[in-house]
């Protein structure tokens, strides 16, 4: 009864707009208040002990990595190359846009980004070259989503530190399940393409083509920087995000793609984001510490298994209940609420902690564009000058696509394993 007080409390501080991160501890904080055994001084302990890891030191480096790919116009460029790839196919305009995403993906490391990023850019030329408003802000809506899947993640280093895996092995783990997302748009820009031959852009020149690709190559090194780095031993994933951030500063700068104002508005959108991550994960981690206690995790697993022994009808209740919570709440919130209650029920069904941490990251991202709390369709609305209607009627058909992959990623647990088997 006490772990449901404190989440009924939790979830209606939430309903009243309460920021997260006081949701999350006040209630905690009530509870060490009503406890003899529990002290202040054991607070003060928990709440430095959740920031007392050396991979989450990579989180700031990574957020950073994101806003200086986004101030020096990275994903202009990215935009470009694609299109002198994808040429005058009808609907070139759409795979580029995904294969954008996944190019801006390797460095920003966040959906909300990739939208600000793409929504900009894409939402306004789609338009101009015939696409409807709704489509186009749907598509890049969805194409966002391969970001916090993707590494670098910092939903997957957060989840990494809760889940107590390794960080690197939680990067690879997302490799495939991102491209299973991109495939999947493809195929939903190809459908609403097929009969449209309006939807076809005019080709680059050679020389153009050139120029667009050539300007990509040195972009593209971030993710040669970062993964080569961690896999050939040279780096641990946090000094491998402190090396791309230093890298992208200079491109940026020497290349002149980025003015020093933009470098400085970089810099302090990385310190206000970093700053409301980790007070969340601080609050997260006491939280966890409560339920703890108080066996939460333990009894969560005995009803779960009294209810089903079937490890797939685990996975279809937590698909639903995870998609809901995302309704609510952003991905990292969510994780540091829910990991430390699922991840045991998970260990019992024999399901692998890389598999479920890129189920649960698939299934909260997702939650971004949904209402009522819909961050992306808000960034995108913003970005693209779209009327809110409009980006949530595009949204509803590319979450079909989204579902697909969803489905793919959680009952084909090779596409979450592989890599990182063959990486050990």
């Amino acid at each position: 009864m006490t772990v449901l007080w404190i989440l009924l409390a939790l979830f209606v501080l939430l309903a009243l707009r309460v920021p997260v991160s006081f949701a999350i501890l006040m209630p905690c904080l009530i509870y060490v208040a009503m406890d003899d055994a529990l002290t202040m001084g054991i607070v003060i302990q928990r709440l430095a002990s959740t920031l007392n890891s050396f991979p989450l030191v990579a989180v700031p480096l990574f957020i950073l990595v994101g806003f200086v790919a986004d101030a020096s116009g990275m994903a202009n460029r990215l935009i470009v190359a694609m299109l002198a790839i994808f040429g005058r196919l009808r609907g070139s305009l759409g795979y580029a846009n995904v294969g954008a995403s996944v190019g801006f993906s390797w460095m920003s490391g966040s959906a909300t980004a990739d939208a600000a990023a793409m929504g900009a850019i894409m939402g306004r030329t789609m338009k101009k070259h015939n696409y409807t408003g709704s489509f186009a802000t749907g598509l890049t809506g969805a194409a966002a989503m391969i970001g916090p899947i993707m590494p670098p993640s910092v939903a997957a280093i957060i989840f990494a530190v809760l889940a107590q895996t390794s960080v690197s092995d939680m990067f690879l783990a997302g490799i495939l399940p991102a491209f299973v997302i991109a495939c999947s748009l493809c195929v939903y820009v190809w459908i609403h393409s097929r009969r449209k031959p309006e939807l076809t852009s005019p080709k680059l020149t050679r020389r153009e083509s050139a120029v667009a690709l050539g300007k990509v190559v040195p972009i593209l090194l971030t993710p040669v920087i970062i993964f080569g780095g961690i896999l050939g031993g040279y780096f641990t994933p946090t000094e491998a995000a402190s090396v791309a951030g230093v890298y992208l500063i200079l491109l940026g700068l020497v290349t002149r793609w980025m003015p020093l104002k933009n470098l400085v508005r970089a810099l302090r959108n990385t310190a206000e984001t970093t700053g409301r991550v980790m007070l969340i994960a601080t609050a997260g981690g006491m939280l966890a510490f409560v339920l703890a206690r108080e066996g939460a995790p333990r009894d969560a697993a005995e009803a779960m298994l009294s209810l089903t022994e079937h490890p797939w009808i685990f996975l279809i209740l937590l698909n639903i209940a995870l998609l809901l919570l995302g309704m609510f709440l952003e991905p990292v919130s969510a994780l540091l609420i829910t990991v430390p209650v699922v991840m045991p029920i998970a260990l019992e069904y024999g399901i692998d902690p890389l598999h479920l941490g890129v189920i649960m990251i698939l299934n909260l991202s997702i939650g971004l564009l949904t209402p009522p709390v819909g961050l992306v369709l808000y960034v995108l609305g913003n970005a693209s000058d779209t009327p809110m209607p409009d980006v949530i009627r595009g949204i509803l058909p590319a979450l079909v696509p989204l579902g697909i992959a969803l489905i793919l990623v959680t009952y084909v647990p090779i596409l979450s394993t592989g890599i990182p088997g063959l990486a050990r």
